[in-house]
């Protein structure tokens, strides 16, 4: 269960997180006089505000810092696989889930020239469907930065222009500066978490490796559509790449349509990433969406992210580490990144634990149990990771061999209807 939540660390501190009238511990005070904790996370979103929450729970002095503590608004981070709602219930923050007009799903509906091929998840121990959840992503990260801050242990703070902050003579980070309220700051811990999402400004530093994107998921946010199958995910698959479409509230269904670089039918020349929408997406949805879908594209509003690849390598520098998009990313077609991330803080915690690492000083012992975390991760990440970048192959189909395989795999699913369900990632 999710802390209480005390009235000023609601509705995702629009003005910025409040400071308390009174310390909750000795811990509290130091963190907000001295900027000292055990750990300062950078980033308060899905991975950072749940390793905060994680880490508190086990008596962990946390700061926690993100740029803007507003709640953010993307079209991607959407949709929740049935093992991230497990994770978040493993680690206390279910209710986060509860509240934000979150819509149930049960599998995905795959679409291939028309014809439909449902792929539900697995049933649990007691024969019942698996469920995922799909909602704003705004929402849900209001939620988990409630819980956050509503933890003891955990301070949370808005602060901008994060740097590290490396001891002259070991070239350990001790912590990172910044800017807060336009004035330089800093934040003091033996260890450092960059949580700071796709675009992370400390990788380009630190890590020997680059994202790559060779497509965009664009997104338009429709209005009432009638689904051919609610409460299941839906991939509509023909001579073009791939488009998913999933309910995330009571009124709003999310549509992502993938444009790879280059794209002819998204040429200037042919009317843009519009044109594309219009001359090929339009009339490849079943029926019963395209009139939401018409009125979302004169509405406009188009929003784009890029869908980036990117391999995890092991956290070697001492007193730092990376978690969530920061340190590992796969096309978002399967909708796993959450659930990586949420598990990955599940194994953090148990791997970071008091009894484990009693003082995150001893770098040494940290970095050991780090390099645990990069090779124990590969047996959930890795499948994940593999099965994204192989369907989006396949599904995209860019070349006559993989037009067969795509044929091929949709045959599959469509003889075994009925007989298989997705794998409970």
């Amino acid at each position: 269960m999710v802390a209480e939540i005390p009235p000023e660390y609601k509705n995702g501190f629009a003005n910025g997180p409040p400071k308390p009238k009174t310390y909750r511990n000795e811990a509290e005070r130091r963190r907000y006089e001295h900027h000292e904790a055990d750990v300062v996370i950078i980033g308060g979103g899905v991975a950072g505000c749940t390793l905060a929450v994680a880490l508190g729970n086990q008596g962990r002095s946390v700061i926690l810092l993100e740029k803007s503590w507003k709640e953010p608004d993307r079209i991607v981070g959407e949709l929740l696989q049935p093992g991230g709602v497990r994770a978040l219930e493993e680690l206390g923050l279910r209710d986060c889930l509860e509240g934000i007009d979150a819509v149930r799903t049960y599998g995905y509906d795959v679409i291939y020239f028309g014809t439909g091929v449902k792929i539900p998840f697995p049933n649990d121990a007691n024969q019942k469907t698996l469920e995922g959840r799909c909602f704003h992503h705004g929402r849900l990260i209001v939620r988990l930065r409630e819980a956050a801050a509503a933890n003891p242990n955990v301070t949370v703070v808005e602060t901008k222009g994060c740097l590290d902050y490396k001891s002259t003579h070991t070239g350990d980070v001790l912590g990172v500066q910044c800017v807060t309220d336009g004035k330089q700051d800093f934040y003091f811990a033996p260890l450092t978490v960059v949580a700071d999402g796709y675009a992370s400004t400390f990788r380009k530093e630190f890590l020997p490796i680059a994202p790559v994107a060779k497509s965009k998921f664009w997104g338009l946010e429709l209005i009432d559509a009638k689904l051919p199958m609610p409460g299941f995910g839906h991939v509509v698959l023909g001579d073009f790449p791939p488009i998913l479409i999933y309910q995330i509230g009571e009124h709003e269904t999310r549509i992502l349509i993938d444009i790879p670089d280059n794209l002819p039918s998204a040429s200037v020349a042919n009317g843009g990433v519009k044109g594309h929408m219009r001359n090929v997406v339009l009339p490849s949805l079943p029926e019963c969406i395209r009139p939401s879908f018409e009125a979302a594209l004169e509405k406009g509003g188009f929003r784009s992210m890029p869908n980036s690849f990117l391999r995890p390598v092991t956290n070697k520098i001492p007193g730092l580490m990376f978690l969530g998009d920061s340190l590992n990313m796969r096309h978002p077609l399967t909708g796993g990144g959450m659930t990586v991330a949420f598990n990955d803080v599940v194994l953090l915690r148990d791997l970071l634990s008091v009894e484990a690492v009693p003082d995150f000083s001893n770098t040494k012992l940290v970095l050991k149990q780090l390099s645990k975390f990069h090779w124990q991760r590969k047996s959930l990440t890795s499948v994940i990771n593999i099965l994204a970048q192989a369907l989006y192959s396949i599904f995209a189909a860019g070349d006559p061999n993989l037009k067969v395989l795509q044929r091929g795999c949709f045959r599959i699913l469509d003889c075994l209807q009925g007989y298989t369900s997705i794998h409970n990632f």
